[in-house]
C-alpha cells in the first residue's frame, strides 16, 4: 500500500473520532515507526509500505482512537528541544513547564548550583536545566519508582549521569544537603476539577501526579515548607502552580519567608509559575 493512502486513511479514522490534532498525530506515529521524520513520509509518499509496518501502524492509529495520548504511543515526548522517554509512570511534558525553565536559566545562567527537584517524573525539568548550567549539580524525587528508573534512563541519554542523582523518596522524610534552587512542577488540580480532565489524561497519566487534593495546594504546601528547610539563604524557589492559585501560593510563600522576585503568565494569561528567593 502507498504511504500517502495509509496516512491519509489513518488521518481520517482519527478525526471522524474527534481527534482535533489527526493529520500530525499519524504523521507522528508512522514516522515513529518506520524510524524516519516527518519530512521523509512528505517527500516520500509515493512509496510502498510494508505489511509489517502497516500492522504495526493499524495497531497504533487504534491505541490513539482510545484517546492515548501521542506520547506514549511512541515512548517519547519533546521538551526544550530535547526528546525524553515517557511512559504511563510519568506525566508528559507541556509546553507551559518550559517557562519555568526559561525564568530558572535566566536567574542562575553561568552560575555552579546545587538543584533540588522535587517530584521529578521523567526528570525533564531537572535534566533540561543542567543542560544550560555545565557546572551543576542535582537531584531529583519522586514516591514513583517507575518515574525514577525512567529519569534515569533520560539522565543517561543525555550523558548527565555524572551530574545528576535521582532517589525514590517521599518529600516529607527527604532531608539530604543543601541546595542553591529547589523546583517543582507539583500535582496541583483540585481534587473536584479531576473529573473535568479529558479521557487522554485521566485514563492513561498517573493520578498522583495531578491529583493536589482538596484545593489543589497539597504538596505544593509541602514543598514550601520543605524548602524552609533545604534552601541556602538567598536560595531560589520555582514553583509551577494552577489556574487561579497565583494569590493563595503566593501568600503562603510571604508567610513562610519567601520573597516573590518573578511571576511568568502563560499562553491563556494564567500566572503559571513563581520564582521567590528565601530571605
Amino acid at each position: 500500500m502507498i504511504l500517502e493512502n495509509i496516512v491519509k486513511q489513518a488521518s481520517n479514522m482519527l478525526k471522524n473520532e474527534n481527534v482535533i490534532s489527526h493529520e500530525l498525530d499519524s504523521q507522528i506515529i508512522l514516522s515513529d515507526i518506520m524510524r524516519v521524520t516527518k519530512e521523509f513520509l512528505i517527500t516520500n509518499d509515493q512509496i510502498n509500505i510494508s505489511e509489517k509496518i502497516r500492522k504495526k501502524y493499524d495497531r497504533a492509529i487504534q491505541r490513539r482512537i482510545s484517546k492515548e495520548p501521542v506520547a506514549y504511543i511512541i515512548g517519547m515526548k519533546e521538551f526544550w528541544s530535547r526528546n525524553f522517554v515517557v511512559n504511563k509512570s510519568t506525566l508528559i511534558p507541556r509546553p507551559e513547564t518550559e517557562l519555568l525553565i526559561y525564568e530558572i536559566v535566566k536567574f542562575v545562567k553561568n552560575r555552579r548550583i546545587n538543584i533540588l527537584d522535587i517530584g521529578t517524573g521523567s526528570g525533564c525539568i531537572l535534566l533540561s536545566i543542567l543542560k544550560e548550567l555545565n557546572y551543576s549539580r542535582g537531584i531529583g524525587i519522586d514516591i514513583s519508582k517507575g518515574a525514577i528508573k525512567t529519569a534515569k534512563i533520560n539522565s543517561k541519554k543525555l550523558n548527565l549521569m555524572h551530574r545528576s542523582k535521582f532517589k525514590v523518596v517521599d518529600i516529607s522524610k527527604f532531608n539530604l544537603g543543601k541546595y542553591d534552587l529547589i523546583v517543582s512542577n507539583p500535582p496541583y488540580i483540585p481534587t473536584r476539577e479531576m473529573r473535568n480532565l479529558s479521557k487522554d489524561i485521566t485514563n492513561y497519566e498517573p493520578m498522583i501526579a495531578l491529583n493536589g487534593g482538596k484545593d489543589g495546594l497539597d504538596l505544593i504546601k509541602k514543598v514550601i515548607y520543605k524548602s524552609l528547610k533545604l534552601l541556602k539563604k538567598n536560595g531560589l524557589l520555582a514553583i509551577e502552580i494552577g489556574n487561579q492559585q497565583y494569590l493563595r501560593v503566593s501568600g503562603l510563600l510571604c508567610q513562610n519567608g519567601f520573597r516573590e522576585i518573578c511571576k511568568k503568565y502563560d499562553y491563556n494569561e494564567n500566572v503559571r509559575c513563581i520564582i521567590s528567593t528565601k530571605m
